[in-house]
């Protein structure tokens, strides 16, 4: 059922983590736009000037996700990326800092069942009971995304997965960034448009273009790749929105700040940072995995959460910051 949980994520079970190292590292940023990659650098960001907008929604597809009530919020100028972060970003970031993550602290992570080998799928004797198809994968993580006998070679340019709520703030701590609240995540995706379902506006498919990286077939066993991918895609493809930013719906969901909850206030809000605590983190825009049939939460205003150490396949983040950072800004 599309109202019953996120099924395109799932929560750490597992929180035994191995003595492989810890995530800790030494090392802060200033230096790390001026790193050398062999590979196109896609850290730029772009300045967003503040603004007011409708966050949320007074028509929740899927009301227990809290995506209503539809409130005035306001917003402070703040910078975003323009791309999620790739995995030839993160691997400079590991490269520089010796940093664990914790899908290889834990040892394992969630990948699609269909994405893995058989191999590997005959070795597995437990899956989700709320989601078969999410299967604990013993070596699956960021270098390995669908399990142990696979690699990054040609996705390098694809957005970087199975990385927690923590791996993503620590790389953002490296890079002079921090990740963005939920409400700065909305404004940038809504790209300036008032109440729409999409960056782009309401229809799923403008002019017959494919605009995102979702499901298309039948979820879970049959993905047509009509939009190009049957995974991830590159975090350079599609069209971006009207604030220059690329796959803010689709391809990956992104980690926020804010800690989850489901009620929010309805009266006007400046700045909303979400609750002080609380178990799960925030997570927007839905993901290669999600289909209209059992997870409609590619839109501006869906919203799912997963524990802070949590990971997996379809998993990812993107930066921002309040101050100009020493990268590339893109003039819009």
């Amino acid at each position: 059922s599309k109202g019953a949980g996120c099924g395109c994520a799932t929560s750490r079970e597992n929180r035994e983590k191995r003595s492989v190292g810890d995530g800790m590292y030494s090392k802060e940023s200033n230096h790390q736009a001026s790193l050398e990659s062999p590979y196109s650098r896609t850290n730029q960001m772009v300045r967003l000037e503040g603004g007011t907008f409708t966050m949320g929604t007074d028509h929740p597809a899927i009301p227990v996700d809290g995506e209503s009530p539809a409130r005035e919020v306001s917003v402070d100028s703040f910078y975003m990326d323009v791309y999620e972060v790739s995995n030839a970003e993160f691997e400079l970031f590991v490269n520089d800092t010796g940093y664990f993550s914790e899908s290889e602290q834990f040892g394992d992570s969630f990948v699609l069942e269909m994405m893995l080998s058989d191999k590997v799928k005959a070795s597995i004797d437990k899956a989700v009971a709320a989601a078969p198809w999410w299967l604990p994968v013993k070596g699956a993580d960021w270098r390995h995304p669908s399990g142990p006998d696979t690699n990054i070679s040609q996705l390098m340019d694809h957005p970087v997965v199975h990385v927690s709520w923590n791996d993503a703030m620590a790389f953002c701590k490296w890079a002079g960034k921090t990740l963005p609240t939920e409400a700065q995540w909305e404004y940038g995706a809504r790209g300036g448009l008032k109440k729409r379902l999409f960056p782009w506006g309401n229809k799923l498919l403008p002019k017959d273009e494919h605009r995102m990286n979702i499901w298309q077939g039948k979820f879970p066993t049959l993905n047509t790749a009509e939009d190009g991918y049957a995974g991830t895609a590159p975090v350079t493809a599609y069209t971006p929105n009207k604030f220059g930013l690329f796959n803010t719906v689709g391809n990956v969901w992104e980690w926020v700040t804010d800690w989850w909850q489901v009620r929010h206030k309805k009266g006007p809000q400046t700045n909303p940072t979400g609750p002080l605590t609380g178990r799960d983190k925030v997570k927007k825009g839905g993901s290669y995995m999600c289909h209209k049939s059992y997870c409609y939460r590619y839109r501006c205003e869906a919203r799912s959460q997963n524990t802070p150490d949590s990971s997996a396949s379809n998993l990812g983040f993107r930066c921002a910051s309040s101050t100009k950072p020493n990268v590339e800004i893109i003039q819009l």
